[in-house]
C-alpha cells in the first residue's frame, strides 16, 4: 500500500483519494486506507469510472457488506457530492449520482434522499 499526491494504492490498484475521503467521511484516511473494506473500494472504484457499473452489478448485489449502514451512508453521501458539484461538471456528476442511486436501489429497495411518500428518512 502506498500514496502518490491525490491517489492512494491499496493492492496494486490506484484509487482517487478524495472519492475514498467522500465514501469513508473522513478527511485524513492516511491512516486508515488499509482498513477501508472491498466494497468501499469497489464503490470507489465504479464513481471514478461509471461505465463499469454494469459489469459490477453481480458484484455488489453478491458481495457481503461489512457495515450496511456505513455502505449506505456512503452511497448518500456520493448523492449530495454529486448534487452540490454538479455545476462543476455536469455529465460526471450526474453519472456519479446515477450510480450511487442505482446501487442503493438495488441493496437497500429504495432511496434514502428520495422525494415523496417512500422516502427512506423516517419521521419521529
Amino acid at each position: 500500500m502506498g500514496s502518490i499526491i491525490g491517489e492512494i494504492i491499496i493492492f496494486e490498484k490506484k484509487y482517487s483519494e478524495k472519492n475514498l475521503q467522500l465514501i469513508t467521511g473522513k478527511k485524513d484516511i492516511s491512516s486508515h486506507y488499509q482498513d477501508i473494506p472491498e466494497e468501499m473500494l469497489l464503490l470507489s472504484e465504479v464513481i471514478e469510472d461509471p461505465l463499469k457499473l454494469p459489469y459490477l452489478l453481480e458484484a455488489f448485489y453478491t458481495a457481503p457488506i461489512k457495515n450496511e449502514k456505513a455502505f449506505h451512508f456512503a452511497l448518500v453521501r456520493v448523492q449530495v457530492d454529486s448534487d452540490l458539484r454538479m455545476h462543476e461538471d455536469i455529465q460526471k456528476y450526474q453519472q456519479r449520482k446515477y450510480v450511487a442511486e442505482t446501487l442503493e436501489k438495488l441493496l437497500y429497495g429504495e432511496l434514502m434522499l428520495s422525494v415523496g411518500e417512500n422516502s427512506g428518512i423516517e419521521n419521529d
